[in-house]
């Protein structure tokens, strides 16, 4: 299909050509984690997968292009983002299995109703409102900081569309691995496999990959270090 690229945008690949991105050129990009959560996780057959904060569509296009799932939707409240990931779909003709809403997710219980989804993935904001410097550019920050939505907010709205033994997975800081665990039982989501990601072998672990089950008995999986 045709489209416009604006002079403010970049056209990018995935998967070795397979799939093209819009991206902004000094906005926000998506990062290293996306794509490691879509190779972390397990999907089977006819799977509805829900993506919260979405960003530029990233995570379900890559989704839709290498698995059979039955559809994908992906929430976005930045609607510029919104827009652009939309615009994502439509490039990669891939209407058919992907879903953009430009929503709050906070607000997505009221929206949708509960048990909807068999996997609930988020590459969520990393640091806390009040950690560290905010970043100038706003698509950037919120991307980055819990300006929009918490962790625990998330978790909770995770726990509630996911289905009974349905999962969550996540890509997070490595840093605030505490947290996420403690926030993840909280809400009856129970840690089953968890992988550190390294820059090298002589580095410390900068981001964690984990899956948890709604209500799934305790027995956590903690996998070979990864080297990204």
């Amino acid at each position: 299909m045709g489209f416009s690229l604006r002079e403010d945008e970049t056209l990018d690949s995935l998967l070795s050509s397979d799939l093209k991105i819009i991206q902004k050129k000094k906005g926000y990009r998506f990062s290293l984690g996306a794509p490691l959560l879509t190779d972390f996780i397990h999907i089977c057959p006819g799977d509805e997968i829900l993506d919260l904060g979405t960003g530029s569509g990233v995570i379900p296009l890559i989704l839709a292009k290498k698995s059979n799932v039955k559809g994908i939707v992906g929430v976005e409240i930045q609607k510029d983002l919104a827009e652009m990931a939309l615009r994502n779909v439509q490039l990669n003709n891939l209407e058919e299995k992907i879903t953009i809403l430009h929503q709050d997710l906070r607000e997505l219980p009221g929206e949708l109703p509960a048990c909807s989804f068999d996997l609930v993935l988020s590459n969520p904001p990393y640091r806390a409102s009040s950690s560290g410097r905010l970043n100038p550019e706003q698509e950037k920050a919120i991307a980055r900081h819990e300006l929009t939505c918490s962790l625990g907010e998330l978790l909770k709205v995770a726990s509630y569309l996911a289905k009974s033994k349905g999962k969550v997975a996540l890509v997070y800081s490595a840093t605030r691995l505490v947290d996420l665990m403690e926030g993840l039982r909280k809400e009856e989501l129970e840690p089953k496999r968890l992988r550190l990601v390294h820059p090298d072998s002589g580095t410390k672990a900068k981001l964690i990959l984990i899956e948890a089950i709604k209500g799934g008995k305790v027995d956590l999986e903690i996998m070979s270090p990864l080297f990204a």
